[in-house]
């Protein structure tokens, strides 16, 4: 497994493996436990978010940084961070690995690429959040086992 920038012609394949990772999240887990309207306001258009967000985070722009983990030509997950070396802080923006290769050691392998990257442009802490529902609990043992420190919140919704 190698690490390499992310190229014009990886959109495609980064975008089915974005939809392949969270689409479990946002139809059977965060639909199911907040019901239709809250699920149409608050995430209904998550397709068309994350190809938003992903362009947006292809972008070269400063403190902006985006990687592949790609092994015999195959993507395998990617990550992306911001740096902001006034602050001396660094956060993780996304991650995601294919299904498929989980349990190898990717993320962690990717986490650990970001925050080197991250600590040689100048930040001083690591910021990166997830979810506390099931489908994220595999991200807070990792996080935890890269030394992070959760810090409880709670976000409510309700239909009015």
């Amino acid at each position: 497994m190698h690490f390499r920038s992310s190229a014009p012609h990886d959109f495609s394949t980064l975008l089915d493996l974005t939809m392949r990772v969270f689409e479990p999240f946002y139809e059977k887990s965060f639909r199911p436990l907040l019901g239709e309207t809250v699920y149409a306001v608050q995430h209904g258009a998550w397709r068309s978010d994350y190809r938003q967000e992903l362009r947006s985070l292809l972008e070269t722009a400063p403190g902006n940084g985006f990687s592949v983990a790609e092994e015999d030509g195959v993507l395998l997950g990617y990550i992306a961070w911001h740096t902001d070396p006034v602050r001396g802080h660094g956060e993780i923006t996304l991650l995601a690995v294919d299904a498929e290769h989980r349990g190898r050691g990717i993320a962690r392998a990717l986490c650990e690429h970001a925050m080197d990257r991250m600590r040689r442009d100048g930040a001083r802490i690591v910021e990166i959040s997830t979810g506390g529902d099931d489908f994220h609990a595999p991200a807070r043992a990792l996080y935890e086992e890269l030394g992070c420190t959760p810090i409880p919140v709670a976000v409510y919704f309700k239909e009015l």
